[in-house]
C-alpha cells in the first residue's frame, strides 16, 4: 500500500512539473525586441515575419511612433519556420527574375489563399493543392520547389507576413504572355508587377 501511495505521489509531482515546464515554455515563446534608432513597427514586423497590425496590437500602440531603447513584445508568428521556408522556395521558383515587389505579391497570394474558405487553410495545403488533377503551382509539378530559396525570397515572405490582412486580396497570378486559360484571363486584375498579373 505504501508503494502505491509513493507511486501516486511521484506521478503527481512529475505531472505538475511537466505542466509547469510547458506553461513556462509557452510564455517564453513570445520574444521581446529592443528598438534601435530608426526602426519602425513595419521594419520590425518584416524582420520577425509577423503582421504589423498584430505587432501594434500586442504593444497597445495608439500611433506608429517608436522610441529607441524601448522594449516591445513580438507576438508568435502564425506561420512556422518550416512553412516560411516552403513559401520562400515557391516564391523563388515562381518569381525568379521578377522584381522584389513581385516576390512579395506571390507570397501574399499564398497567404490570401490560406485565409480564403475556397482553398486549404494551411500553407502546406495551399502549396501542394491538387485541382482538376494538377498541382496549383507549376514548380510543385516540375520539382523546382525543391531548390533552395534565395535571401530575397525569404525576405519577401516575411514582408508578405508583415503586410497580411491588407492589400487587394489577390488569389491568383499568371504571365499574360504565356497564359492559355480563358478562365484565368477572366479574373479581376488587382495589380501587374513585372511579368506577372495578379487577380482575384
Amino acid at each position: 500500500m505504501k508503494k502505491i501511495k509513493k507511486l501516486v505521489i511521484a506521478t503527481g509531482l512529475l505531472l505538475s512539473i511537466s505542466f509547469g515546464a510547458s506553461t513556462i515554455h509557452s510564455e517564453a515563446a513570445t520574444t521581446t525586441h529592443k528598438v534601435q534608432y530608426g526602426e519602425t513597427y513595419w521594419k520590425i514586423a518584416v524582420k520577425y515575419g509577423v503582421p504589423v497590425k498584430t505587432l501594434m496590437q500586442a504593444n497597445v500602440a495608439t500611433s506608429s511612433s517608436l522610441y529607441a531603447g524601448r522594449n516591445i513584445v513580438i507576438p508568435n508568428s502564425t506561420v512556422s519556420d518550416a512553412d516560411k521556408e516552403l513559401m520562400a522556395r515557391l516564391v523563388h521558383a515562381e518569381a525568379v527574375g521578377e522584381p522584389y515587389a513581385g516576390k512579395v505579391a506571390v507570397a501574399t497570394v499564398i497567404l490570401n489563399r490560406v485565409s480564403n474558405p475556397n482553398f486549404p487553410n494551411t500553407v502546406r495545403g495551399v502549396i501542394y493543392q491538387i485541382s482538376n488533377g494538377h498541382y496549383a503551382f507549376t514548380p510543385v509539378q516540375n520539382g523546382q520547389i525543391n531548390q533552395p530559396a534565395d535571401a530575397a525570397s525569404k525576405e519577401a515572405v516575411n514582408e508578405a507576413l508583415a503586410f497580411r490582412g491588407q492589400g487587394k486580396g489577390s488569389l491568383f497570378f499568371y504571365n499574360p504572355k504565356t497564359a492559355v486559360s480563358q478562365w484565368i484571363l477572366s479574373r479581376t486584375v488587382t495589380v501587374t508587377i513585372g511579368n506577372h498579373r495578379f487577380a482575384k
